[in-house]
């Protein structure tokens, strides 16, 4: 699969990140915000995508805005945490 086609979003209306080829959504993160913390409720990537690096690249792009939008992280959702725990340059966000 190419990576370098895929499109990154913030559905703030769907309180969701997500990751994009063309129209289809192959990975995304919900979240709900709450004054100046973004909490991470859930990472879903399709059967048919997993495996494929997709929800890493989603956490690492979402993790990225949020620090690019001045907010903390409150991994709830166990991927994002256990990205966060692999990928100590997140952890000031927390």
């Amino acid at each position: 699969m190419k990576n370098d086609d895929l499109e990154f979003s913030d559905n703030a209306a769907a309180q969701r990140y997500e990751l994009q080829r063309g129209t289809e959504v192959l990975a995304s993160a919900a979240y709900r915000l709450e004054g100046g913390r973004l909490h991470f409720t859930h990472t879903e990537v399709p059967p048919q995508q997993q495996g494929q690096g997709l929800a890493s690249r989603l956490a690492r792009d979402a993790l990225d805005d949020v620090r690019r939008r001045g907010l903390k992280a409150v991994p709830a959702c166990a991927f994002i945490a256990a990205y966060v725990r692999r990928h100590p340059e997140y952890a000031d966000l927390l």
